[in-house]
């Protein structure tokens, strides 16, 4: 049983603590004693039922506990503290019993000295979201308090507590090595009722014994907990002084108080101090609710730091613009030399109301200020290959030294850079597993004289003399398709694209899992690569072909990237140039602390610049402060936002039969947008294709919200999940997440450019407002500062073969390594689709689905803005499939003549497409087979709907009776022949089928002796056709059962479209129009019932005619002399009686 320490109060048990016995045990082996057994411990008492676990501190003891075996009795005493004598019980009883008490000679006297510095990110206990709190010091049997700091929730304190006269028992050196345990409890000050519990932290002093060198300690963070919950850090020291023989006066002096006889933190003690300047950049606050009843309308902001603070202005209308007027200010503050003594940052907005009242809106504490710490802008440093600034370890291609075309030095100082990527291979092909979206490749500095012309501006695209060493230049225009592409999967469209990046980051994420593995593996580990030789001889020649053909035949496509996760988190929230602060509100209480969701009242945008102050008080650059460098003008501005919804995955079911109907929602500030008409029936992975655009003003209009109902016929719908995008961030972030760079520059196509400025100008832009040297473009190069990128910018005019120079390849691959720019480089977003999760404001931190999407954004103001992409799912197209069943053969027999012993069967054939089983088409019966061959010339109709790009066939149906819905869903074209035995008084006979993808299915066999199962089971790659190229295909064809052949078919596949199906319609089976002749069966092919007699006949009489006629002439001898014995008496009799006569 466990052990209970009770503390009663008049007899009344009042608070308690539990221990637990295993803790406790004694043995005589260290490693199995209990880890409290024959310690003095502290142990923190509770009060008794069902109550608050963690809440106010009833009491604490100090006690030494010890539980074990009788016969262990004399080890009881051993970890006391030396030094006692024990009053030794009568041994009447003749056990051993441990003393009633012990009596310490030898006393020790200490002073205790409590350095209450500071606190941060305390737990707001008042209405306001903000709390008074004041610390409450315990050790041994007294305790004190520190003064209370008014709403905060980072007090400072600098208060020393003074504990004087402690006596402690035992040996000095166990008093240094464990001392007793300070406890410090935190405490809200209310001017009704007792002071709120904020939590509580355990410290140890450091102990400094008479005959020891005294040293200041150092103060130190110590976590605060409210039970099981953080609760906030305190900033402070506690030092345990052996009072020596001379008395108080023989200690370390301590300064003096000041007028309340509040003991400061000794100056050895406290942080050294440097004066430091805060710069503020007030942006504007956001999704501001309302407080106490009333919406706030002229906010302005606080900021304090040490004691310091500054004001915004304050904004005239949150309404109309929540921005402030005033971006930045600066103060002048005084804080610690070591950065992990800092004290917190706290920003509080206020609200004006009438008649000069304010309002506190709510509070936000940032407690670690390193990542504001700001360092003087140092002079460009020239990279060197050393430290690989520009040799990307991850590239591919390597560098070529280009020839020198004048005889000019190369400049010294400047690095070159060969940009021109590797040709982009299709995302099938063996190479794609190494491909990289926006990678340059690999390049080490290397000097290359200078061109004779230097240019600022771009040259227009001009013809220029044909040199046959000049590459090609990618066509941007589709090529001519043939009849066969026009029929087949060579469709490209944006979805090619988007199905080609999904190959290529799944083989990116296989390389990455093998890379792992291999990295895993022990050194003293070998990793063998086993495949079959053949095997592999076909796969290189495949990928062979891959590589030479293209995927699909298409060389060269474009890919974009596909994030996994949301844009914000592969950019760091795009918090680049302005942070974004929740702002609190309301009193934290242990239930909810962890949920902070709903004390949410709104954000502050700002950001800091917290630098060592400079001797001269004026600022660097002409008056401007630091942080107002760069920054973006913040007054409002139109925008236009297209909005594309790829797909959902895995969206959380709302209807009873685990399925939703989802559609999407768009809201941005009061514009709403319900694409309800355009729902999904009965799918939790719905393909939308959708795109949006909404005219919005920033930063009025800043939130996109985007969330995904349930349609519902009665009632209203249900929210699925929903997921909000800041836009502003992305808008003036230097990330430029406005449009995302495309991997290639197309003119036209499916990948064509659709930015509104081309990668010239957007190079041009960002040297201008980053303030670089350039870009100056020269033939086949481009610079920038010192730095020189080398590439092609010479192409080939596909249509007039005639040389075109352009430099907007190469300033696209530059834009994709602007990352590498010593100083101002950073990683631009690229072409992308983001996954983003779905949340439920229900469920919080439950994911509800994934989403796909991206947003693109472009000034009202813009020229020549394009059309939006166009990513509407692929319509299917109509097709009819015409299979004419002509004859069989080899079809096993299964029936027996019960008299004959004569095997036959009644053949007939099914078909159908996979997933149209209720489309099943049968022939009519081939009755009385007895060489396995049928004759049909039968004609089977199968419309559908295929998609030629996904190589899928789309099918719509209710996924029962009871559905009001139909759902969609994929699958490949699989069309099934199978043969079967006509039974009339059972089920009938299944005797073969026959499986084939239309889109992939082997050749047909000339003849039926050529035909066999083995080729059409084997057939490779090579030897398989798709109907959807070859229109029209006849031959023979193998049923098969149990992997056992048993027959053939000729049969005949017609593909049409839905358009031709109706300008050249056929009949069904025999029908008109086109109809098929009837078969000319064998006679053998009868009905028993419809014709009897020629069942006797070539059943009886031709087989067995021989036999027959015997029979007959042997029944009429029989005949004959049966009645010539039975005649031949009575003859004689008559001769004999009437006579000769």
């Amino acid at each position: 049983p466990d052990v209970f320490i009770w503390m009663l109060s008049n007899n009344k048990r009042v608070a308690y603590a539990r221990i637990a016995a295993k803790d406790l045990l004694y043995s005589p082996i260290p490693e199995q004693v209990g880890k409290y057994c024959g310690k003095i411990k502290t142990h923190f008492l509770k009060l008794p039922g069902k109550r608050p676990a963690g809440w106010t501190v009833q009491a604490k003891v100090d006690i030494y506990l010890w539980l074990g075996s009788t016969r262990y009795s004399n080890a009881i005493l051993d970890n006391l503290p030396a030094g006692y004598e024990a009053e030794t019980p009568s041994k009447a009883s003749g056990t051993h019993h441990p003393p009633s008490t012990l009596l310490y000679q030898a006393q020790h006297v200490f002073q205790l000295r409590a350095h209450m510095y500071q606190a941060r990110g305390l737990i707001a206990a008042d209405s306001n979201g903000l709390s008074d709190p004041f610390a409450k010091v315990t050790f041994l049997s007294q305790c004190q308090t520190t003064k209370v700091i008014s709403q905060t929730l980072s007090p400072t304190w600098n208060q020393m507590l003074l504990f004087n006269e402690l006596v402690l028992h035992g040996e000095e050196r166990e008093l240094a090595e464990s001392p007793p345990l300070v406890v410090v409890e935190l405490y809200d000050s209310d001017a009704v009722g007792k002071p709120e519990y904020l939590g509580a932290t355990v410290a140890a002093p450091v102990v400094t014994l008479a005959n020891q060198d005294y040293e200041p300690p150092k103060l130190c963070y110590h976590p605060v907990f409210c039970g099981n919950l953080p609760g906030g850090d305190l900033l402070a020291v506690f030092e345990l002084l052996q009072v020596p023989s001379s008395g108080l006066q023989g200690l370390p002096p301590i300064d003096p108080p000041d007028i309340t006889q509040i003991y400061p933190v000794p100056s050895n003690i406290r942080p050294v101090l440097s004066k430091y300047r805060v710069e503020v950049l007030f942006w504007g606050v956001r999704e501001m609710k309302k407080v106490q009843l009333l919406s706030v309308d002229r906010p302005q902001v606080l900021i304090e730091c040490g004691g310091r603070g500054v004001k915004s202005c304050v904004i005239q209308s949150y309404k109309n613009n929540p921005n402030f007027s005033v971006q930045a200010e600066a103060f002048d503050v005084e804080l610690p030399e070591n950065e992990l003594l800092h004290p917190p940052l706290s920003i509080c907005v206020v609200d004006w109301r009438a008649f000069g009242r304010s309002t506190l809106v709510g509070t936000y504490t940032i407690n670690c200020l390193k990542q504001f710490l700001c360092k003087s802008r140092e002079t460009l440093a020239l990279p060197s290959q050393r430290d690989g600034a520009w040799a990307r370890p991850d590239s591919q291609a390597d560098i070529e030294p280009s020839r020198p075309s004048s005889s000019q030095d190369p400049p010294a100082d400047h690095i070159y850079v060969d940009v021109d990527p590797p040709p982009t291979v299709v995302p099938d092909s063996a190479q794609a597993q190494t491909a990289t979206l926006a990678d340059i490749p690999d390049s080490s500095p290397m000097l290359e004289p200078e061109h004779k012309a230097v240019s600022q501006e771009p040259p227009k695209d001009g013809k220029v003399k044909q040199d046959p060493r000049k590459p090609s230049r990618r066509s941007t225009k589709r090529r001519k398709r043939t009849i066969a592409d026009e029929s087949a999967e060579n469709v490209i469209d944006w979805w090619s694209k988007y199905d080609a990046s999904l190959k290529k980051a799944q083989k990116e994420k296989e390389n990455n899992t093998k890379e792992k593995r291999a990295m895993e593996a022990k050194p003293d580990e070998v990793v063998l690569d086993i495949d079959d030789g053949p095997k592999r001889k076909k796969d290189k020649m495949f990928k062979k072909k891959l590589k030479d053909e293209g995927s699909d035949g298409i060389p060269n496509l474009a890919a974009l990237k596909i994030y996994d996760g949301d844009l914000e988190s592969e950019f760091n929230n795009f918090e680049d140039w302005v942070k974004t602060f929740e702002l609190f509100r309301g009193k934290s209480s242990e239930d909810d602390h962890s949920l902070d969701g709903d004390r949410v009242i709104g954000k502050f945008k700002g950001s800091f610049c917290i630098y060592k102050s400079p001797e001269e008080s004026t600022s660097e650059d002409s008056g401007q402060l630091r942080i107002q460098q760069g920054i973006p003008p913040n007054q409002p501005i139109q925008v236009l936002i297209r909005v594309y919804i790829v797909a959902a995955f895995n969206l959380s079911p709302a209807d009873p039969d685990g399925k939703s109907d989802p559609y999407i929602v768009l809201r941005l500030g009061k514009t709403e947008i319900k694409d309800r008409d355009k729902y999904i029936p009965k799918q939790l992975n719905p393909v939308f294709g959708r795109s949006f655009e909404i005219q919005a003003t920033l930063p009025k209009e800043s939130l996109l919200s985007i969330l995904i109902y349930d349609h519902d016929m009665i009632g209203s719908d249900d929210l699925i999940g929903e997921t909000k995008i800041d836009l502003e961030n992305r808008f003036y972030s230097k990330h430029r997440a406005i449009c995302g760079l495309q991997s290639q520059y197309e003119i036209e196509g499916y990948n064509a450019w659709r930015d509104t400025s081309k990668p010239t100008e957007i190079l041009t832009k960002l040297c201008k407002d980053n303030k670089l040297d350039g870009p100056h473009f020269h033939p086949g190069k481009i610079q920038i500062g010192n730095q020189v990128f080398s590439g092609k910018t010479v192409f080939t005019e596909e249509d007039s073969e005639e040389m075109v120079e352009s430099y907007e390849h190469l300033a696209l691959k530059v834009l994709h390594s602007w990352e590498d720019i010593p100083e101002v480089g950073c990683r631009l977003v690229p072409e992308h689709i983001e996954t983003r999760p779905l949340y439920h404001k229900d469920k919080p931190g439950m994911e509800q689905g994934r989403l796909q999407m991206w947003v693109d954004m472009f000034p009202k103001d813009t020229p020549q803005l394009g059309p939006p992409v166009d990513i509407s799912p692929r319509k299917p197209k109509g097709y009819e499939l015409r299979v004419t069943i002509w004859n069989t053969e080899d079809v096993i027999l299964e029936d027996e003549n019960i008299f004959t012993g004569q095997k036959s069967s009644d053949i007939y054939v099914k078909g159908w497409i996979k997933g149209l089983e209720d489309d099943r088409q049968e022939t009519d019966v081939h009755y009385n087979s007895l060489t396995g061959e049928g004759n049909f010339n039968w004609r089977f109709l199968f419309p559908f709907q295929y998609l030629p790009a996904e190589k899928q066939m789309v099918i719509t149906k209710r996924e029962n009776i009871f559905s009001l819905e139909k759902m969609e869903c994929k699958s490949p074209a699989v069309l099934v022949l199978q043969v079967w035995d006509f039974e009339r008084l059972s089920s009938d006979d299944f005797l073969g089928s026959l499986e084939m993808n239309l889109n992939s299915f082997p050749r047909a066999a000339k003849s039926a002796k050529a035909c066999d199962l083995s080729k059409f089971e084997n057939a490779s790659e090579e030897n398989k056709i798709s109907i959807f190229q070859q229109k029209r295909v006849r031959g023979w064809w193998p049923f098969a059962k149990s992997k056992e052949l048993t027959g053939k078919v000729e049969a005949e596949f017609h593909l049409v479209t839905a358009e031709e199906a109706e300008k050249n319609p056929v009949g069904k089976a025999r029908k008109e129009p086109e109809p098929l002749a009837k078969p000319n069966r064998p006679d053998t092919s009868f009905s028993w019932f419809v014709s009897p007699f020629k069942c006797l006949y070539h059943l009886i009489w031709k087989n067995y005619k021989k036999y027959i006629i015997i029979a007959f002439i042997l029944l009429i001898l029989v005949v004959f002399l049966v009645l010539f014995i039975y005649t031949l008496p009575g003859a004689i009799s008559r001769r004999i009686v009437v006579g000769g006569s």
